[in-house]
């Protein structure tokens, strides 16, 4: 079977691994312009790769006219994929989709599953219709998420899930034994791209919400506080943003402390919260790189308490 795979970051190298490792032809592998990850990849894999601007372009519906293939595969690629090309492959364009479908569809769904607390979530294996993550389902196949996972970690971990499940189902898929089934779409919930300011930490929340926050939005789009200037020494600080990057959840016992203090306990950093302490365990100050607590407790000459607004 001769498929056509479309992917631009590293979480879409175990799908394309597995594939060729299982014996299947890749053709060609379409990527965004650019070193991306799956890249490198493919050609370390010996595949011929492409990069086009836009999946419009008539050079593209030139290449893949001139490629036999029945079936495509979509995992962490990063653009729409047009009505045109979806209709090419007799067999449809499948993709893995980092959640349990219907439930978190649309650009964010790993991020969404743990700036909103989710213990479990899952995989799907899909085929691509007309709207966003819309298509009937092959196989789904449910994790539950370790409360240290951030983001980059759980991404690896489910687009792994996700390519084993893919290599699978496939035979089965393919020799029409498995009837992919639809979706359940009363059930749907939707997420959505987050942005700089969707990182601004809330000092008024949970120290829970704002570790979820933390773990989902890291590295991108980022998590930051604003400092109270008037307050804190800001000597050699490009500005008063101060980006957290990584934190835990404190079981301190220190006395209890206006929202959005940061303080000195021992050789720890904690923040106060809306309710409970939050243990920082790495921060980037502005025009500095990211340092652990430890090394920011060693350097930092300003006033405790810290005010964060």
């Amino acid at each position: 079977m001769r498929m056509i795979f479309f992917g631009t970051s590293s979480f879409a190298i175990p799908a394309l691994e597995a594939l060729v490792n299982a014996g299947y032809e890749i053709p060609l592998v379409i990527t965004t312009p650019g070193d991306s990850p799956i890249k490198s990849a493919a050609e370390k894999l010996g595949l011929n790769v492409i990069q086009p601007e836009s999946l419009k372009d008539p050079a593209i519906v030139h290449s893949l006219s001139a490629i036999s293939s029945s079936l495509g595969l979509v995992a962490s690629y990063g653009k729409i994929i047009p009505q045109w090309l979806i209709e090419k492959f007799p067999r449809g364009l499948l993709n893995i989709h980092p959640s349990l479908l219907p439930k978190y569809r649309g650009p964010s769904p790993i991020q969404s599953a743990l700036l909103n607390g989710e213990t479990e979530t899952g995989v799907s294996v899909m085929l691509i219709d007309a709207e966003m993550d819309h298509g009937p389902i092959l196989a789904a196949e449910k994790t539950t998420i370790d409360s240290s996972e951030y983001n980059i970690q759980l991404s690896g971990r489910l687009f792994k899930i996700g390519g084993e499940l893919l290599v699978r189902v496939l035979p089965d898929y393919l020799t029409g034994k498995l009837i992919p089934q639809p979706q359940d779409h009363s059930q749907a919930t939707f997420t959505r791209k987050f942005t700089p300011e969707d990182g601004k930490i809330d000092w008024q929340k949970s120290a829970r919400e704002i570790y979820n926050q933390i773990r989902a939005l890291n590295p991108e789009p980022g998590t930051f506080t604003l400092l109270n200037s008037r307050s804190d020494n800001l000597t050699g600080w490009t500005s008063n943003i101060l980006k957290i990057t990584k934190a835990n959840l404190s079981t301190s016992d220190v006395e209890r402390l206006a929202a959005g203090q940061i303080i000195k306990d021992g050789k720890t950093l904690l923040a106060s919260t809306g309710n409970g302490w939050l243990e920082i365990l790495e921060l980037q100050p502005a025009g500095k790189k990211p340092m652990p607590a430890a090394a920011f407790l060693n350097g930092y000459r300003g006033n405790w308490p810290i005010q964060c607004g």
